[in-house]
């Protein structure tokens, strides 16, 4: 049997990837998601990062000066002949001005006459909903785009009411592209204020394969996320029943359990302040797509229990180092349990032990525990706590109570299907670097093989 000496720690995950509600990822250690790059290139358009109004070609610009400064000379002089009708209409055309081209703003009396129009506009709110909403800046977005987006979320009820605050306030260089938190409660003068500040960041989550359910909650606090972990681990220790109908293949869970076993690796990029069941969703999500239907289909046809394929999985998952050698461990275990012998394996062991440890530590002192640790001493005499006695494959029969470890679809399907023909009992880690195991059919065997290794 081999024994485990490798101490699990979060790292990105080699492969696969990964979109949710509340950030997009991949598995290749980049997670580009609202973390991607928001810079131009240089030397092209503004300075990085920042949005601009758009501006007339030059040639057009001379025109549009040269029709502005004509419209004002004669404007003026109907004003001091029409008096308060005339200076209606020239407010009016003003507004109508501003809103076809954003830049008259910048002529002085275009923008006095359309702030007389806009009264009060600038400090209503939209709305009365101050429910936070997500909105988006796109890289290279303009800032009349900009407020269109605005007005299409609810967020304006007017273009111009954006675009005056920006064009005289001389702010299209301070927009930068990215992600804000903006609400419909707030007045266009909020909305632009709020936009002036630096764009969210988000948060990576790499989860790598093969991590239990508290070594997850124990990375989830180094993280720096405002969420309450402790009530994200609470949540996914005792799954509300709301989850088992969202996520159909939770009907393979049995009652009582946790998700342990459930949860999918991969490179997340999530908002600080998601929540525990927005996170929990992701990686249920997560797993959906790395799985699938399909293992469940195929226990379910050949009479197994999916429950007890996912336990081997995680048993699998903690032994394998390459994957070629998944269906012979799945193997030695199914032989093994058919022979109506002891499981023997050393991960359920110390899943058992780290548990007890744990439920020693105050949950703020998880991130400090070295997990799969040995515990010492000889495996079938580890003195554990009634409930965990049964994690104990040396001195008791057949499978722990449930999964030690999240598994990959790989260590899944070696489970669904062992490769049990050359009728191996046993393997022990080849102390070469390679990860590879050598595989005995006998005790005889085995023990030689030991003592060739230096155990």
């Amino acid at each position: 049997m081999s024994p485990e000496r490798r101490m699990a720690r979060p790292a990105a995950p080699q492969k696969g990837t990964v979109s949710g509600p509340l950030g997009r990822a991949n598995g290749n250690g980049n997670g580009n998601g609202n973390g991607r790059s928001l810079r131009e290139t240089a030397g092209q358009g503004p300075r990085p990062g920042t949005l601009r109004p758009q501006r007339p070609k030059r040639g057009h610009r001379r025109a549009i000066v040269f029709v502005l400064l004509l419209a004002a000379v004669v404007l003026l002089a109907l004003s001091s002949v029409g008096g308060g009708i005339v200076g209606g209409v020239a407010a009016s055309w003003a507004r109508g001005l501003a809103s076809d081209n954003p830049e008259a703003l910048r002529m002085p009396f275009v923008a006095g006459l359309v702030r007389d129009q806009l009264g009060d506009a600038l400090t209503t709110p939209a709305g009365g909903d101050s429910t936070p909403v997500r909105f988006e800046v796109p890289p290279g977005a303009s800032a009349r785009q900009v407020g269109d987006q605005l007005v299409a979320a609810g967020l304006v009820k007017e273009r111009l009411y954006f675009d005056y605050l920006i064009v005289t306030g001389d702010l299209g260089g301070r927009l930068q592209a990215g992600v804000y938190t903006l609400n419909k409660g707030m007045s266009p003068e909020q909305v632009v204020e709020a936009l002036m500040q630096a764009p969210i960041t988000t948060v990576r989550v790499a989860l790598r394969e093969g991590l239990r359910l508290e070594q997850i909650a124990a990375y989830l606090q180094t993280l720096g996320l405002e969420m309450d972990v402790k009530a994200f681990y609470d949540l996914a220790s005792k799954p509300p029943a709301e989850l088992r109908t969202e996520f159909g293949f939770l009907e393979t869970l049995p009652e009582g359990r946790s998700l342990e076993g459930y949860l999918g690796s991969g490179t997340y990029e999530v908002y600080p302040d998601v929540t525990p069941e927005e996170l929990l969703r992701i990686f249920l999500s997560q797993w959906g797509k790395q799985v699938g239907d399909g293992p469940m289909a195929q226990a379910k046809t050949a009479g197994k229990d999916f429950y007890e394929v996912l336990t081997l999985a995680s048993i699998v998952e903690r032994e394998a180092g390459v994957d070629e050698e998944r269906a012979l461990i799945a193997g030695v275990y199914a032989n093994r349990i058919k022979r109506g012998g002891l499981l023997n394996a050393d991960p359920t062991v110390f899943y058992a032990a780290d548990t007890a440890k744990l439920r020693a530590l105050d949950f703020s002192e998880w991130p400090g525990y070295s997990f799969w640790s040995p515990p010492g001493g000889k495996l079938a005499e580890l003195q554990l706590p009634a409930d965990l006695r049964p994690y104990n494959s040396y001195s008791t029969r057949g499978l722990p109570p449930g999964p030690i470890c999240t598994p990959t679809a790989a260590s899944v399907a070696a489970a669904l299907a062992p490769d049990t023909k050359a009728g191996y009992l046993y393997f022990v880690l080849i102390p070469d670097g390679s990860r590879r195991h050598d595989f005995s059919k006998t005790f005889e065997e085995h023990q030689a093989k030991l003592r060739k290794y230096g155990y």
